[in-house]
C-alpha cells in the first residue's frame, strides 16, 4: 500500500473513520459507514489510490476499490 491508499474502519468509540495509510489522524469521521465511505471515496478518487473498507466485527477487509492505478494492458 502507498500513501495514496485509504482505509475505512470503525474505531473503538463506534465512529467510522476514513484514514490515509500511514497517517496519524483520520481524514473523515462519521457516525455511519455509508457516509464515511462516500467521503473517503472522494479523497481516493482525487489521489488515484485504493480504498479498503473493513468490517466492524473482525476488522477484515470487506471491499476494496482501486481508482486510476490499474495496469492498462490486463484483459478482463
Amino acid at each position: 500500500m502507498s500513501n495514496k491508499d485509504y482505509n475505512v474502519y470503525q474505531g473503538a468509540d463506534g465512529l467510522w473513520r476514513g484514514k490515509r495509510q500511514n497517517a496519524d489522524r483520520s481524514a473523515v469521521v462519521s457516525t455511519t459507514q455509508r457516509e464515511a465511505i462516500q467521503q473517503t471515496r472522494a479523497l481516493v478518487q482525487k489521489t488515484k489510490g485504493e480504498l479498503s473498507v473493513h468490517r466492524a466485527d473482525n476488522g477484515r477487509v470487506r471491499e476494496k476499490w482501486s481508482y486510476g492505478n490499474d495496469p492498462k494492458n490486463i484483459k478482463g
